[in-house]
C-alpha cells in the first residue's frame, strides 16, 4: 500500500500528485490538516513535512517531492 500525506495547496504535493497521475498510480492521501494525521506523520517521519510518502510494500518512507517522483517512476513506470 502507498500512503500519502499531503497538505492542500502544498504546491510540492500537487508536483506528487500529477506524477502520481500520469504513472496511474493511486494512494492512500492523508490530509495533514487533521491534526490527528498530523500526530500520525510526526510519530512515523519526525516532523510534519510534506509530502511523504510510505511505500509499506517496499519498506520505504521518504519525503521531498524530486525524490518521491523518483521512486515512483523508478518503481512503476511501464508496469500497469
Amino acid at each position: 500500500m502507498l500512503i500519502l500525506y499531503t497538505r492542500p495547496g502544498c504546491p510540492y504535493c500537487a508536483k506528487v500528485l500529477i506524477a502520481a497521475k500520469e504513472l496511474n498510480i493511486s494512494f492512500d492521501e492523508r490530509n495533514t490538516n487533521n491534526p490527528s494525521v498530523t500526530a500520525e506523520l510526526v510519530a512515523r517521519g519526525g516532523k510534519q513535512q510534506v509530502p511523504y510518502l510510505v511505500d509499506e510494500e517496499r519498506g520505504i518512507e521518504m519525503y521531498e517531492s524530486n525524490d518521491i517522483i523518483a521512486h515512483l517512476h523508478a518503481t512503476f513506470s511501464g508496469k500497469t
